[in-house]
């Protein structure tokens, strides 16, 4: 059993790594973009033909990817604290829980799609400007695969805190009850 030093210092641990991964996020996306940008004019600068757009759409690629996994595990980390932690329902992850569930949409894009979106159809222009048909058609079907695995993403993450809660919820559950053996 956890002493409570040792859970406060786990509680403590945990928020800083929230805050942690919160900055970090924060600091990526105006990296992945300048990145990008420069990804982009320096391959147009070099490689002529409409396939040249397949380099920075990987940096947007991965930069989203980065951003999508920053977001998701400091989620999960939220909904540990808020089920191990905040017993009284009263700490700072179910105030923002409920927050959530009674004004959605209320919020900024935590994964910052639309600007990934904006990045992706400025991304293709120079395809439209110069490719032939083919380099369209591939390159904008590679292009439309990053937009849908931005919806997922964001519909993941829609649904993720409400499923971390209860995933959580049952693992407490399942290390409380009479006669079973400690999960964690």
């Amino acid at each position: 059993m956890q002493t409570e030093v040792t859970r406060n210092a786990e509680y403590d641990a945990l928020r800083a790594t929230i805050r942690e991964r919160g900055t970090v996020r924060m600091l990526l996306i105006p990296f992945v973009f300048t990145a990008w940008a420069a990804v982009a004019i320096a391959t147009a600068a070099v490689i002529t033909v409409a396939l040249s757009t397949l380099v920075p759409l990987l940096v947007l690629v991965a930069g989203f990817e980065a951003a999508f996994a920053l977001y998701t595990n400091v989620e999960r980390i939220g909904r540990y604290l808020q089920v191990f932690h905040e017993r009284d329902n009263d700490g700072w992850e179910h105030v923002t829980m409920e927050f959530g569930r009674r004004f959605p949409g209320g919020g900024p894009d935590p994964l910052f799609a639309r600007l990934f979106m904006t990045a992706v159809s400025v991304n293709f222009l120079p395809v439209t400007l110069g490719g032939t048909v083919i380099e369209i058609g591939l390159l904008a079907a590679l292009h439309f695969v990053f937009i849908a695995r931005m919806r997922v993403a964001q519909t993941a993450a829609r649904a993720q805190r409400e499923l971390d809660f209860e995933r959580f919820r049952t693992l407490s559950a399942a290390r409380t009850a009479p006669g079973s053996s400690t999960l964690l």
